[in-house]
């Protein structure tokens, strides 16, 4: 589909064999590092930054991942909100030196309009063998999102942002928008698509809202009813389909839309739909150093600091073990968006259906070129914009 996405076809099978037949298996192909539990947003939706730890240093992420090498494809970098740390390009540069992943994908609340650009700019610039993601996150329009948000003027400082991102002209960017789907913006989902794909992003992607024990809001009832979610996500489908998309950002979508469906069927089966891979092809890293098989379960198989940041130590040990034997009997289901992207490449039912739908996005964008013989555009009509790599966040 993309230069990056080939080079993984041929690893994939040993993926699988290491969930279903067992042994010693390889380092994981997708982590997530959680930078810190701060934020300075108060989202309706999340409560992480009333969790407190000592946070990893560039210098521990350094020994950490000097110890895995070059096997991962895509890291994340979540938090709380990632650029608070003064240190985030820092962090994405030891990244790069030592894993040398094609994608790089940041989320960000968008509330740094005079910063945010420049450290962009400069990953991207240490970077150039990465696709680095931006996503900004967008959960309303207008004063609404920063009711969800509840920080005022969010959704201008935001829009600021995303205008920075997007006039910078580097070729190995795409930004985004990011919706979390909850029971306080999920009426009126048509009109928030509506209104920030004509900001023209690259991408636009949505998760629901989940109770989670490491964003502080179980029993919080924000998640919207099945048939809510069923509603949107049929929207968004009919909307995607239709859509021009061009570079990294065409094989995200072709992910997504497959992880769209997947996830409404999670969501009423409350069971997993294809076979999990977090803890045998996907991790994240607390901001404290706990390897984690993902931050659904949020259940820790061994502390970096304690471990000598030895990662292979802690991925290849019993604990480990332990918690993958309950992923593959099916003890735990869930949504959960980044490990959905390894689940669809692991499953060769879904890959071939994510791949049809890039056969098929690649089709639309082909005619729009030729109806209005024009370049690359971003979904909503902005700035040209091609893309190198492969596939996202």
């Amino acid at each position: 589909m993309s230069k990056g996405i080939g080079s993984l076809l041929p690893v994939l099978p040993s993926y699988w064999a290491f969930r279903n037949i067992g042994g010693r298996g390889k380092l994981p192909l997708n982590f997530t590092l959680s930078l810190l539990y701060a934020c300075n947003s108060r989202c309706k939706t999340c409560n992480v930054y009333e969790r407190k730890v000592r946070i990893f240093s560039v210098e521990e992420y350094d020994r950490t991942l000097a110890t895995v090498g070059r096997v991962p494809y895509w890291f994340t970098l979540s938090g709380g909100e990632p650029f608070i740390r003064k240190d985030i390009v820092e962090i994405v540069k030891v990244v790069y030196e030592r894993c040398r992943p094609k994608i790089i994908n940041i989320p960000h609340n968008g509330t740094f309009p005079d910063t945010t650009a420049g450290k962009v700019e400069a990953m991207a610039m240490a970077c150039p063998e990465s696709e680095i993601i931006i996503n900004v996150s967008l959960d309303e329009l207008g004063h609404k999102h920063d009711e969800i948000r509840q920080t005022k003027d969010n959704f201008e400082l935001a829009t600021r942002t995303f205008n920075s991102l997007k006039a910078l002209d580097v070729p190995n960017l795409t930004v985004g928008i990011h919706t979390v789907i909850s029971k306080f913006n999920v009426d009126n989902f048509p009109a928030i698509y509506r209104g920030l794909t004509a900001m023209g992003p690259d991408s636009y992607i949505t998760e629901i809202a989940e109770e989670r024990d490491e964003l502080q809001t179980l029993g919080t009832g924000i998640t919207p009813t099945l048939d809510q979610y069923g509603r949107a996500i049929d929207f968004l489908l009919s909307q995607v389909r239709n859509k021009k998309f061009e570079g990294v950002a065409r094989i995200t979508q072709s992910f997504r839309l497959e992880y769209y469906k997947l996830a409404k069927q999670a969501v009423g089966l409350r069971q997993q739909t294809t076979s999990c891979y977090a803890g045998f092809a996907s991790c994240q890293i607390s901001p404290d150093g706990e390897v984690w098989p993902c931050c659904i379960r949020g259940e820790s198989a061994g502390s970096l600091r304690e471990n000598g940041y030895d990662f292979p130590a802690i991925w290849h040990g019993e604990r480990m073990e332990a918690i993958r034997r309950s992923i593959r009997n099916r003890e735990c289901a869930c949504p959960l968006a980044n490990a959905s992207y390894t689940n669809i490449m692991l499953s060769p039912v879904a890959l071939a259906k994510a791949g049809l739908n890039y056969a098929k996005l690649s089709v639309t964008a082909m005619l729009e070129r030729g109806a209005d013989g024009e370049g690359a555009e971003g979904i909503g009509g902005g700035d040209p914009r091609g893309g190198s790599g492969a596939a996202r966040s």
